[in-house]
Order: structure tokens, then sequence, then C-alpha cells
């Protein structure tokens, strides 16, 4: 059941989930012909797609890493990550560099997304927040914090924390770090 709630005299009562959404300013960008959206304050940067390294026994949706000014940035393949194959690398392929975590925080960590393209930062009211659809996006109902509607077509806003989750990446790299061992030597 969706709870309804007032935010001010001005603006009518919206659903909890929409408010969680955040208005604000959004990066839109292009994967699999479909629009999506973060959160401008989470974007640190956008580069052209370059070489990447590969990292073994990384899971598929992790493309490889970067050298971003002497730190080295893991890059999602969000088409990967949501179970739709792989991102293509065109002349538009980009990778957009997002802040993951608190500012400041010790766990604070910044990772690449590979995009189709990037489009234009937009503005966002809470007026134009819906809820996360349960079904027809073909991603996990959890990656989405919320749908804006505009210019006649859906903006999948994507929830940063869950789809670029800090823990589940640092998992991974224990995983590959544990697996490279020899048990003999232990």
């Amino acid at each position: 059941m969706t709870a309804i709630v007032g935010i001010s005299p001005q603006l009518p009562a919206v659903r909890i989930e929409a408010v969680q959404a955040g208005a604000g300013q959004y990066l839109t960008f292009v994967l699999g012909g479909e629009i999506y959206a973060l959160g401008i304050l989470n974007i640190r940067e956008i580069i052209d797609y370059g070489q990447l390294t590969q990292v073994p026994m990384m899971p598929a949706f992790v493309r490889g890493v970067i050298n971003l000014r002497g730190s080295v940035v893991p890059v999602i393949d969000l088409m990967a990550r949501f179970g739709k194959g792989s991102t293509g690398v065109a002349k538009r392929t980009g990778i957009v560099i997002v802040e993951i975590g608190d500012q400041g925080d010790a766990n604070q960590q910044d990772i690449g997304i590979i995009v189709d393209a990037v489009n234009e930062v937009i503005d966002i009211g809470p007026q134009d927040i819906e809820p996360p659809a349960s079904f027809g996006t073909g991603i996990h109902s959890e990656f989405i914090s919320g749908m804006a509607k505009r210019n006649g077509r859906f903006i999948i806003l994507l929830n940063v924390n869950k789809v670029l989750s800090v823990d589940e990446l640092a998992g991974l790299s224990s995983v590959a770090t544990d697996s490279n061992r020899s048990p003999a030597l232990e």
C-alpha cells in the first residue's frame, strides 16, 4: 500500500516513494534505447570511452578499470548489470564517473559506468516523479528510485546506491583476491 503525504501547501500530495527519488538536477543518458538518469550530485565527470584494463575473476558487468589521474577506477557495464547483455562501443559511447558514498567518507569511491550516449542535465520537480514501476522496465525494481516523464517519454531515475553498491563491489574484489591465493600456501 502506498502512503500519500502532503509536502507543502504549494505542491500536491505525492507518494512517499516519489519523494525518496528526490527532485533536482539529473544527468540523462541513453542505454539500450532507454533514457536513464542519475542525480547530478553523484556525477564527478564524463569522459570519452577509452582502453580498459580487464581484471581477472570479476563478474561480467565489471568491464575493467581505467587510470583516472593516478587513481584506479572500476568501470561497470550497466547493460550487463541489468542482465541485458553488454554495451557495444560506438562513436558516442562514454564513461560517466560517479562518486559513491558520503562526501569525505572513507568508503567513498569513484566508479565509471559505460553509457551509449550522454544527453543533458535536466531539472525534475517532485510533481514529475512517480514511484518505480514494478514491471516493464526489464531491470530490478530496487535499482530504480523513480520514473519521470519528459517530452512524452519516461526517464528511469536510477538508485545509485543500489546499482553501484560499494559493499557489493568491495565484496567482489575480495572474492577475486581470495580466489587468487593458493590454498597450499595458507
